[in-house]
């Protein structure tokens, strides 16, 4: 039986960083679930190169549980690495290698728990759904989910395996990104009332996103299971200007918007460009666009339910939430699933160089889905 250990150092010698193709990963894989007597569904995605996968064990009907993750990673080109990021390298119990936290290590924990089950018991199926381009905005994941709801797909639940340290998740905020963009004037820098400062606007967009997330701190819902309790919104980039000596007439800059419940994203980006229609009467010149690029539901489940519950007793943790955001709200707002998330690694270690999880977190995990399984089988 091949280990977690040995499962995930192949998986981490696929480089499917997002911007690349993850075809070599799904055929490995895809090779691997067959061998362990599982069906499988390969899906092209819109990209050439990419792909979602589908993989089911034990009765084609039923209400089993899916333990799904991203078969991408982030990119490591301008870290400083101690290791090759694309060879698994053990240092004492720690493993190093891109995506070892960030989610490889949960694939091959699932990969391996699948082949070491008894199919023969199960009395409800099994299901392993690994997606792309997860990292860019959760993007392959909706059309797997998609075809999944045209064909009346049914489970208990699933189990998101990012980054929790095995503590189970119920909860993480949703997200929204978009695009400001700012048209000016250009003019001799010596005359500049001639012209209109695309950067001058830019500036006053970013305080005014400032503003509104103090307002929304201030007086917006709160949820003190949060590090950050209420809703952010930050600039991250921007940029514009061709040289010092003339007015700029483009600026550009990136936002984002991760929203605790009670917050409707899309709402706040209207109370922005209200604030950018101020900006320009104000100034009497340019114009303001504003532009949602991407976007995806946080993820609520009660304590109550049932499969959570069942997955809360199930791992010997406490219900929790966490910062970061997953694919666990699409799956609950497409399918009508109660999702939770749980998987081996730390949210701390991931994107950065020399990524690790440990010896010991996998076999947590190996033990921990060993357990959710063989609920399959009563």
């Amino acid at each position: 039986m091949i280990s977690t250990a040995e499962t995930l150092a192949t998986l981490i010698s696929f480089p499917t960083v997002s911007a690349d193709s993850n075809e070599a990963l799904i055929r490995w894989s895809a090779g691997r679930i067959t061998a362990a007597g599982g069906r499988i569904h390969i899906m092209a995605g819109a990209k050439p190169g990419k792909y979602n996968m589908l993989a089911s064990f034990g009765p084609e009907t039923g209400a089993g549980i899916v333990l799904s993750g991203h078969s991408d990673v982030v990119p490591v080109a301008g870290q400083a690495w101690n290791t090759d990021p694309f060879i698994l390298t053990a240092k004492g119990r720690k493993l190093y290698g891109r995506g070892s936290s960030d989610m490889k290590g949960f694939l091959a924990a699932a990969l391996s728990a699948a082949a070491r089950a008894d199919k023969t018991k199960f009395v409800r199926p099994l299901h392993l759904a690994f997606s792309y381009d997860e990292e860019i905005g959760c993007i392959g994941v909706r059309d797997l989910l998609a075809r999944l709801a045209k064909e009346n797909f049914r489970a208990e639940g699933c189990i998101i395996g990012e980054p929790t340290e095995q503590k189970v998740a119920l909860g993480h905020k949703g997200k929204l990104s978009g695009c400001v963009r700012c048209f000016g004037l250009p003019a001799h820098s010596a005359n500049p009332a001639l012209g209109c400062n695309a950067i001058s606007l830019a500036a006053e967009m970013v305080c005014a996103a400032h503003a509104l997330q103090g307002e929304l701190a201030a007086g917006g819902p709160h949820d003190e299971a949060y590090p950050f309790p209420s809703t952010s919104v930050q600039v991250g980039t921007i940029k514009g200007g061709t040289a010092l000596n003339i007015v700029p007439d483009f600026c550009e800059m990136q936002f984002e918007i991760r929203n605790v419940t009670g917050d409707e994203p899309r709402a706040l980006v209207e109370r922005l460009r209200g604030r950018a229609a101020d900006i320009t009467a104000r100034h009497g010149k340019g114009r303001i666009t504003i532009e949602i690029t991407n976007e995806y539901p946080g993820l609520e489940t009660s304590q109550n339910d049932a499969f959570a519950r069942k997955i809360l007793q199930t791992a010997g943790s406490q219900p929790a939430k966490i910062g970061f955001g997953t694919e666990g709200g699409l799956f609950k707002e497409t399918l009508h699933l109660p999702v939770v998330v749980c998987g081996p690694g730390s949210i701390d270690r991931a994107h950065k160089p020399d990524e690790y999880v440990t010896q010991d977190e996998l076999d947590a995990c190996d033990m921990f889905l060993d357990r959710v399984i063989a609920g399959l089988g009563a």
